[in-house]
C-alpha cells in the first residue's frame, strides 16, 4: 500500500509496524485458542439469587442458572455501582456506554448480563438515564456473588492485597467480567479477567478489560495515544 504523497521512510516504518500488528493478530488468537482449551473450571457453589425489572417494572428475583436462556453461555460484568457510591466508577460507565450497542448482538451467541451491588431500582434508573436500551442490569444486594467472584476485593488474599498496598480491612467493588459454563443441571466458572489483578507495567494500568474497551483500543490508533492524563468522565461539560 502507499498513501499520496507518503515518504519512502514512512513507508518502511508503517511496513515494520504492520509486521508488528500482524503477530499481535496472530498472538490474540493464539491467546483465545489457550482460552477456549481451558479444563473444566470450578462448580459454582451455590445459585445465586439476583433481582431485576421484570414484567410491569416489578422487582422479581432471577437465579443464575436461569439467566443462561437457551444458551450454554453467561457472561456477567461487574459493574462498580454499590450502594456507598454516589454515582457509578466512571471507567466502567464508558465502558457500558460502548457495551450497550454491543449487547444487541452478543445474545445470538451467548447471555450478557451486568450485575452491581446497588439496589436494582437505582440500576434501572441510571439505565434509563444514560439511555442503556440494550444491557440487562441485575442487582446482587443480598448475595455473595461479587464477594466470591472478584467483583469486589473480598476474596483477595493477604499476599495479593500486599501486593497491591491494600489495608486488611479496605474493601471496595472492582470491574470483572466472569464467563461461566452451564452443562445440564451444573454450572462451571470457564474465565475471568483476573488480569484486572495483576501489577502494572510502568506507566500503564493493568488494562486487564481492553479487550472490550473501544474507547482505549481507538485512541490507540491515534498520535496523542491515551493521553497520560485523560481517563472517561461520566459526563462532560
Amino acid at each position: 500500500m502507499a498513501y499520496p504523497n507518503e515518504s519512502a521512510e514512512y513507508r518502511t516504518a508503517r511496513n515494520a509496524l504492520l509486521d508488528a500488528e500482524i503477530a499481535l493478530r496472530r498472538q490474540t488468537e493464539a491467546v483465545a485458542e489457550m482460552r477456549r482449551a481451558l479444563p473444566p473450571g470450578g462448580q459454582v457453589p451455590e445459585d445465586f439469587v439476583f433481582e431485576r425489572i421484570g414484567a410491569n417494572s416489578r422487582v422479581e428475583k432471577v437465579r443464575l442458572s436461569e439467566l443462561f436462556g437457551d444458551h450454554a453461555t453467561l457472561m456477567l460484568y461487574s459493574y462498580m455501582f454499590g450502594p456507598d457510591r454516589d454515582q457509578p466508577c466512571s471507567g466502567c460507565t464508558h465502558l457500558l456506554d460502548c457495551n450497550d450497542g454491543a449487547a444487541r448482538h452478543i445474545p445470538q451467541r451467548a447471555a450478557f448480563y451486568v450485575v452491581a451491588g446497588s439496589p436494582i431500582a437505582r440500576l434501572a434508573a441510571w439505565a434509563h438515564e444514560r439511555g442503556w436500551d440494550h444491557l440487562n442490569l441485575l442487582s446482587t444486594a443480598g448475595n455473595e456473588y461479587n464477594d466470591q467472584y472478584y467483583g469486589n476485593t473480598a476474596a483477595l488474599t493477604p499476599a495479593m492485597r500486599q501486593l497491591r498496598g491494600y489495608k486488611p480491612d479496605e474493601n471496595w467493588d472492582e470491574p470483572m467480567l466472569n464467563v461461566f459454563r452451564k452443562d445440564g443441571d451444573t454450572i462451571r466458572h470457564f474465565w475471568g479477567s483476573e488480569l484486572v489483578y495483576t501489577p502494572k507495567d510502568p506507566g500503564q494500568d493493568n488494562r486487564g478489560l481492553d479487550f472490550m474497551d473501544p474507547v482505549w483500543l481507538l485512541l490507540d490508533t491515534t498520535p496523542e495515544g491515551r493521553g497520560a492524563d485523560f481517563f472517561p468522565q461520566v459526563d462532560y461539560d
